[in-house]
């Protein structure tokens, strides 16, 4: 714990390059293989298993910004970013996680994720990825919804509305579950309307991610590039580590939007 939080510091220490840094699956696939040992471009592109194209691009940027730099056939790292990498929580653990999972964070959304929750996503190693089928193709909500039914208690961040969820949160209400919901400025009148939750407050902004926590199960779904959410894809974890993940994001979430 407190080495985790000494990382933490050194982390928000250079919060805003970190951001950069892992707000693109690309520039941390290059940047994990180059941490390991120096690499000619061929090798890259085989060893991050991008495209050509993708790889080229990724090392002019880096390049440019001083991130790293080439020597006869064969691109380093340059020491200031090797120091950066070092201060990120489990690199590789979190290169690994990402890439178990590139179906829900290519393409998607995962710059609105807070940047200690980026930090810490080694955390959700052991989490599944649930996909919605053509023969069910309201799968990953029958999912949510049937989480809500056994539930004990809930914390969510809920970026849309949707009647089936309000209706089993309504259940959970009656029966004086401790339930608390972070909603989307949008829906917020919706929310107030038909819901009886005490401990439900806004955010501004739309896009962001839904978000649901139980006493067993943790959900996290993203939004795509084009503004739609990904409604074929959710995370999903009973492991205590994810769920501790979670939570995390939902204070960091909080804190960042009272």
């Amino acid at each position: 714990m407190v080495e985790n939080k000494s990382y933490l510091e050194s982390y928000k220490s250079i919060s805003n390059e970190v951001k950069h840094i892992t707000n693109s699956i690309s520039r941390l696939k290059v940047l994990a293989t180059l941490y390991e040992h120096p690499k000619n471009m061929k090798d890259l592109t085989v060893d991050t298993g991008l495209s050509y194209s993708s790889v080229s691009s990724t090392m002019h940027k880096l390049e440019l910004e001083g991130y790293i730099y080439r020597e006869s056939s064969k691109y380093y790292l340059s020491n200031c970013m090797r120091l950066k990498i070092e201060n990120i929580l489990e690199l590789n653990d979190i290169i690994n996680t990402l890439n178990k999972f590139f179906n829900i964070l290519d393409k998607h959304l995962v710059d609105v994720i807070p940047n200690e929750s980026v930090a810490e996503l080694y955390l959700i190693g052991r989490a599944s990825l649930i996909e919605s089928k053509e023969i069910d193709a309201y799968r990953t909500y029958n999912y949510i919804v049937n989480a809500l039914k056994e539930a004990s208690e809930v914390k969510c961040i809920l970026p849309f509305y949707y009647e089936e969820f309000n209706r089993e949160l309504e259940i959970l209400v009656e029966n004086e579950k401790d339930i608390e919901a972070i909603v989307s400025e949008n829906i917020l009148g919706i929310m107030e309307k038909n819901s009886k939750i005490k401990k439900l407050s806004s955010y501004n902004g739309e896009n962001n991610f839904l978000l649901i926590i139980t006493d067993t199960v943790m959900v996290f779904g993203l939004f795509k590039e084009d503004g739609y959410f990904d409604q074929n894809r959710l995370l999903i974890s009973k492991h205590d580590d994810s769920i501790k993940w979670a939570l995390g994001l939902f204070e960091n979430f909080k804190k960042e939007n009272k």
